[in-house]
């Protein structure tokens, strides 16, 4: 899995622009982000699921649209997408744990 991406072509539209505009930035982001995901001993799929569930915990729609996409992608199963909102229940409250559902499931429902 990789968490970088080598193209701007396949980056959502802001992020996209920001790599045209200033690519030593993106660079160097893409950089860390790579680093970071090989830090440790976390297996790929639940390193896309943790990320998964960081942009749940964050309210951020558009990256968890990105890792869900990604997620698909890679092969991971719909409903273990789904599991990581239902999970957030408990920590994220319900409202914003149905949001994240329903993000996951803007995706999985194409």
């Amino acid at each position: 899995m990789a968490d970088t991406v080598d193209t701007t072509d396949e980056l959502p539209s802001t992020a996209g622009e920001i790599a045209e505009q200033y690519p030593d930035v993106w660079e160097q982001y893409s950089g860390l982000g790579k680093a970071c995901s090989e830090a440790g001993p976390i297996d790929d799929e639940t390193k896309r699921l943790v990320k998964l569930a960081l942009a749940a915990g964050s309210e951020s729609e558009g990256a968890v649209h990105s890792h869900v996409r990604r997620a698909l992608e890679e092969g991971v199963d719909p409903e273990t997408l789904r599991h990581v909102a239902i999970l957030s229940i408990p920590t994220l409250g319900f409202p914003k744990a149905m949001a994240t559902l329903t993000w996951i499931d803007d995706l999985v429902d194409e």
